[in-house]
């Protein structure tokens, strides 16, 4: 992993994408909204590379709510590299799996570490407290969006507290 805030790869699994389109009622999902609105814009200005996948787009065709699937599909065309599931992300998929991630998840870990991401970043709380008891198993760190990018920028999330 890079020490440096320049250039880092990072990945946004669906659940991330569709945050800042969700319900703002709960303050979690405001700041974690507000967190993946502040990683678009460093991406948007070439500081932080996207890496996202075609696990990616196929969630994203399932969403059955039309101004939400067309919102959240425009971002992922925003993406920097789009890492495709061949046999490689299909079989390392299948090693994830044993650990205890759900098939899709197993995917999006596996296209974020073919993508060579610094970090993986997701709102699924069960599929980062599988990631956090195998972290030695896995070639990318997970975190939620909001703790990593306070970690990474000091952003405060003061007005939600």
């Amino acid at each position: 992993m890079q020490n440096s805030q320049q250039n880092r790869k990072i990945y946004l699994d669906t659940c991330c994408l569709n945050r800042p389109f969700d319900v703002q009622v709960q303050t979690r999902v405001r700041r974690e909204a507000e967190a993946v609105e502040i990683i678009l814009e460093y991406f948007d200005i070439g500081s932080w590379q996207w890496v996202a996948s075609s696990v990616n787009a196929d969630e994203i065709d399932r969403i059955t709510e039309p101004i939400k699937h067309s919102k959240v599909k425009t971002l992922l065309s925003l993406a920097h590299q789009i890492v495709w599931v061949s046999e490689a992300e299909i079989t390392r998929g299948e090693q994830l799996e044993a650990f205890g991630f759900e098939r899709l998840d197993a995917l999006h870990l596996a296209c974020a570490e073919s993508g060579n991401a610094d970090i993986f970043l997701t709102t699924d709380d069960s599929l980062l407290k599988i990631a956090k008891r195998v972290d030695s198993e896995l070639h990318v760190r997970g975190e939620y969006p909001d703790t990593w990018i306070q970690k990474e920028i000091g952003h405060e999330y003061k007005k939600y507290d």
